[in-house]
């Protein structure tokens, strides 16, 4: 089990007060230093290439991104995404993070990783930062996998509460990914309805507010993981978000760190049956930072099961 992370992504700083502050990495981190994570190999995160990135993103966007970090202070992309001075440092390395762990399982040095890295991703779209989100990482790490290793079928299971619309975007079209979510709707970013389906590969799980553990668990043994297993992806990734805990501020589901233990748990049975136990898992959102670090900590102990 390998852990990716990066000084770096502890200096984006979308402003004052901003739900995504480096805070949130710091409690992550500071959670698995812990003697029961002693065993974690520990890696710092490589810089995502020009190339890495292309492969999701269009030009256009690159050059706003790379042209966009202010000198100080901060720059706003949208009314909720700002880049500070080392924003692009951080997702460089917050996407390079995804594309090393990809190398690695696929190679054989370890079955699973996990990148602990900022700012998250899966709101990105091919030509728009959005959502806090500046590079979608798993994306970007899904397409290297097709494009360098030449996989068939790479699996990307999202449980963060909002709707990862930047990765189904990406993919909508392309059915060696499958992409499947759920979340709580009605919620930003207004997407990831259950008509939603690209071409065959887009499965969505909408969870009403309030909804708890048990809807969270039906939906996913009911619906999500048995289209997994029928795809029997030869990879498998997971836009780890922990903002359906119940103490979250922004959103309003009912989960608790137990249930990213079971779900953690479920996907990592999926990817020893189908895909020789490969699995790689990027931080998205949770924004207390108490739920964060026990939620993060779950996932963890039981991706190294």
């Amino acid at each position: 089990m390998r852990l990716y992370t990066h000084s770096a992504c502890l200096q984006h700083d979308p402003g004052p007060g901003h739900a995504e502050s480096p805070s949130r990495l710091r409690a992550v981190l500071q959670a698995l230093d812990h003697d029961r994570f002693a065993s974690l190999d520990r890696v710092e995160a490589p810089r995502a290439t020009r190339e890495q990135l292309l492969r999701v993103h269009t030009p256009a966007h690159l050059e706003r991104i790379f042209a966009g970090e202010p000198a100080d202070g901060t720059a706003a992309l949208d009314e909720d995404t700002a880049m500070s001075p080392g924003s692009l440092e951080a997702a460089l390395r917050a996407a390079g993070a995804c594309v090393a762990a990809v190398d690695a399982v696929l190679q054989g040095a370890v079955a699973r990783a996990f990148c602990a890295v900022r700012p998250p991703g899966h709101h990105a779209t091919p030509d728009r930062a959005m959502g806090f989100c500046l590079f979608n990482n798993v994306a970007v790490a899904a397409a290297h996998a097709l494009a360098a290793h030449g996989l068939k079928r790479v699996a990307i299971a999202d449980f963060d509460v909002h709707h990862g619309n930047g990765t189904q975007d990406v993919f909508a079209a392309e059915p060696r990914v499958l992409f499947l979510s759920s979340h709580q709707s009605p919620l930003y970013p207004d997407s990831g309805y259950e008509d939603e389906h690209g071409a065959g590969n887009i499965v969505n799980g909408c969870l009403s507010p309030g909804a708890d553990s048990l809807e969270f668990r039906e939906l996913w043994d009911g619906l999500l993981l048995p289209r997994l297993h029928a795809f029997r992806p030869q990879l498998v990734l997971v836009s780890a978000g922990f903002d359906a805990h119940r103490n979250d501020p922004l959103a309003d589901l009912r989960l608790g760190a137990e249930d990213y233990a079971w779900i953690t748990g479920r996907l990592v049975e999926l990817a020893r049956q189908h895909a020789g136990g490969r699995l790689v898992s990027t931080l998205e959102g949770g924004y207390d930072l108490a739920a964060l670090a026990a939620s993060a900590s779950a996932h963890v102990a039981a991706l190294a099961e």
